[in-house]
């Protein structure tokens, strides 16, 4: 196996669950099965403005009430719709009551028509960016309780005139962007802890991954950053246990295992996040997937 870019980091195993109002007992049982089974991760769509889905802040706190030891994040949370000075406070709240359980995924909006029919402000692309900018310095100042005096930016798309800093997180949120676009890519490398996609997402799928990785990693430079410092995250909306070897994620468990371990140690991808809503799906990626991909990556680090 040829190693291009392995930036280090452990590797994570979760899954990406629909939060299906109508079927909120298996939303709950496939968040207690990822805990049980030993995954590390559980997140959850953010759509506000659909109707069919739970609001996923409420389902992030009542899972970590029914949890104990897996973490927790919104996949990714509409920015436009959770203001983020509360949002820091709602995330640090959550983080002292779990256990240091909450990590923090953001996206600047999608769906704008739903977005504005919520009472959100419709944005362009580029004014996603700038605000998400702004909102991620908040949230960040709000966890800063070691710097005196209150938290002040007078932004374009929002403000902090003053307010008081706190609650701090039980651990440092790392902040997770889910990004596509140039200008998106490129402030994840240069504020973010980690680049949150789904593959299915990008236009050329793992083909696109170098490319983007360039990007992150250029503008992670260009900031005075080191490219480790942001973690590669991946959703993986269509997976399936199969005898025969279809595509990503779609064959048996030795397909699966060589896939992951190769986006680990190709591109960098650490954090496998599988779609599906399926129970024994998840039993099994956490049972036969985890554990053997961890092995094949420690034994090729090792060698390396």
């Amino acid at each position: 196996m040829t190693q291009m870019t392995d930036y280090g980091h452990d590797l994570l195993f979760g899954t990406f669950v629909t939060p299906s109002a109508q079927g909120a007992g298996h939303v709950l049982d496939l968040a207690v099965t990822a805990d049980r089974s030993g995954l590390d991760l559980v997140t959850f769509q953010d759509h506000p403005y659909q109707p069919t889905f739970l609001d996923t802040w409420t389902l992030l706190s009542y899972v970590a009430a029914r949890t104990e030891r897996v973490h927790l994040s919104g996949n990714v949370l509409s920015l436009p719709l959770r203001p983020p000075a509360v949002l820091a406070r709602a995330a640090a709240s959550l983080d002292r009551l779990s256990g240091g359980r909450v990590e923090l995924g953001l996206g600047a909006g999608a769906f704008w028509d739903g977005i504005a029919a919520m009472g959100g402000r419709r944005l362009t692309p580029g004014q996603g960016v700038d605000a998400l900018r702004e909102a991620v310095t908040i949230i960040r100042e709000i966890w800063d309780t070691e710097t005196r005096g209150g938290v002040r930016l007078d932004g374009t798309y929002y403000q902090a005139a003053g307010a008081k800093r706190g609650p701090a997180p039980a651990h440092d949120i790392p902040v997770w962007i889910g990004a596509y676009k140039k200008r998106m890519l490129a402030l994840t490398g240069e504020i973010g802890d980690g680049w949150l996609p789904t593959i299915e997402y990008l236009p050329d799928g793992v083909d696109s991954l170098p490319g983007i990785n360039a990007r992150i990693d250029e503008a992670a430079v260009s900031a005075g950053r080191s490219p480790g410092d942001v973690r590669r995250l991946m959703n993986f909306m269509n997976v399936r246990f199969s005898p025969a070897g279809r595509g990503l994620l779609d064959g048996p468990v030795d397909q699966w295992v060589e896939q992951l371990a190769g986006l680990a140690l190709e591109h960098g991808v650490t954090a496998y996040l599988i779609g599906g809503d399926d129970v024994a799906t998840t039993e099994r990626f956490a049972a036969e997937v985890a554990p053997a991909v961890r092995d094949v990556v420690a034994r090729e680090r090792g060698e390396a």
